[in-house]
């Protein structure tokens, strides 16, 4: 029955980190249009925001990050000052009361810049927006790139939360995958930020990777829970070659089968359980007193281009070259190309090239997708609440997949729309059901487990 399931329902959809989904920006929302909506940023508003650092000292070929390979700090600190014009540019068009909540350095490496200037560019960001007391400050971190000054610039500049890609250890998957890093370096790193005061940590688990099994999978489990992380990602490889050259270096015949996949992913989510770990949403864990374990129970879980988050703010900027913003009015992103990028910063400071307005039916959409990705569920009575009449369209759109499926994936109970067990797999697949754009054909997708 799983397997007959697993060929139904693991087609290639989005991972509905926004709606409508990347493949639909387009051109026409420029530098004019991302300034009026930077302006309409009002004193009330929350912000977060996201600091993209395009580029690595080794190229992992599992990637799908938009970055570049460097062994030269040149071009990194020629990119941050740009970046800082940015930052300037930005902040000179958002009020100065309205709080930023949330930074989040994202890369590529951001650990690969130096102390002085992550100091300098947190500076920057301190001198350009107001923030808030409690803001929170997470970065990504490669192990590799670390050292004592950088364990301690990282303490300047606030850092409450490290997120620490580990992927597998295995040796013969880390060959394959070029990303060589051993558990007692990685326990290090964990020790190191928490002497330093750093409250909570993320572990990345992928699973679907070059070599890989449910014995190595188990092995990479139980040593992370051995440094009891906070939170922990466990993400399926997601093999796009077509639109990331470098992920070729990975063989189709290299990769576990979909059956072998998903017996990955279970085993390690039933470890994860075990050792007390609350699952959240559809590849997340958190310990019980975690502030994402907290929101999830709550009902205030919410998703963005950083996956599952507790943030609410209701704008995200993003800042550097290739970041995506999510503002009230829609999406916009930035130049991808690094030194376009820094020729468009240098002008004028911003350097949105493309992104999309969201109407009344695509925010109705993208609350239905976010609910299922977050909450399993769909209240019609909650959101029409919030959308009135237009909801009606929907609930037509559950209540006739739910009647018409014959695997009982989802049900229909009183005024919700409600992923069964069985179906939570599959959230995705199921999101896509309420996805308007994904019939046009634009863009190419992972599969969904």
């Amino acid at each position: 029955m799983q397997n007959s399931l697993l060929a139904k329902y693991s087609s290639a959809v989005p991972r509905y980190t926004s709606y409508p989904t990347a493949p639909h920006f387009h051109e026409g929302i420029d530098c004019g249009k991302y300034a009026q909506w930077l302006k309409a940023i009002t004193a009330q508003e929350r912000i977060s925001l996201y600091i993209h650092v395009p580029y690595c000292d080794r190229l992992c070929w599992f990637c799908a990050c938009h970055t570049k390979h460097t062994l030269k700090y040149e071009p990194i600190s020629i990119y941050l000052e740009s970046l800082k014009k940015e930052i300037a540019a930005v902040g000179a068009l958002v009020s100065r009361d309205a709080a930023v909540t949330a930074v989040h350095f994202g890369g590529g490496s951001p650990t690969m810049v130096r102390p002085d200037d992550m100091i300098g560019l947190m500076a920057a960001l301190r001198s350009a927006f107001t923030f808030a007391e409690d803001v929170e400050i997470s970065v990504e971190m490669d192990p590799n790139d670390l050292d004592e000054p950088r364990y301690d610039a990282l303490a300047a500049i606030g850092m409450t939360r490290a997120s620490l890609g580990v992927q597998d250890f295995h040796p013969e998957v880390q060959k394959a995958i070029n990303r060589i890093q051993t558990f007692e370096h990685t326990k290090s790193v964990v020790e190191a930020v928490r002497a330093r005061g750093v409250h909570s940590v993320n572990c990345d688990i992928l699973y679907g990777l070059p070599h890989q099994t449910e014995a190595t999978v188990a092995e990479t489990v139980k040593d992370i829970l051995s440094l009891a992380p906070d939170r922990i990602a466990l993400f399926g490889y997601a093999h796009v070659p077509w639109m990331k050259k470098h992920q070729t270096m990975i063989k189709d015949e290299m990769l576990p089968g979909l059956e072998e996949r998903y017996a990955q992913m279970n085993l390690a989510a039933s470890m994860l359980v075990a050792a007390g770990y609350e699952p959240i949403g559809i590849d997340h864990f958190a310990l019980p007193e975690d502030r994402m374990a907290i929101a999830a129970r709550e009902g205030r879980l919410r998703r963005n281009f950083q996956g599952y988050t507790d943030d609410a703010a209701e704008a995200l900027i993003g800042l550097g070259a290739s970041s995506i913003g999510q503002l009230p009015q829609g999406y916009v992103q930035n130049m991808p190309a690094t030194g376009e990028y820094q020729r468009m910063a240098d002008a004028g400071g911003l350097a949105a090239v493309r992104g999309v307005e969201v109407s009344e039916d695509d925010r109705l959409r993208r609350r239905v997708i976010e609910e299922i990705m977050c909450r399993f569920a769909i209240s019609f009575s909650e959101l029409r609440q919030e959308f009135g009449g237009a909801v009606d369209a929907i609930a037509a759109e559950a209540k006739s997949f739910a009647q018409s499926n014959q695997d009982r994936i989802c049900l229909i109970e009183g005024d919700r729309f409600v992923i069964t067990d069985v179906g939570r797999p599959f959230a995705r697949t199921i999101a896509a059901v309420f996805d308007s754009y994904l019939a046009t054909g634009k863009g190419r997708h992972s599969i969904a487990v």
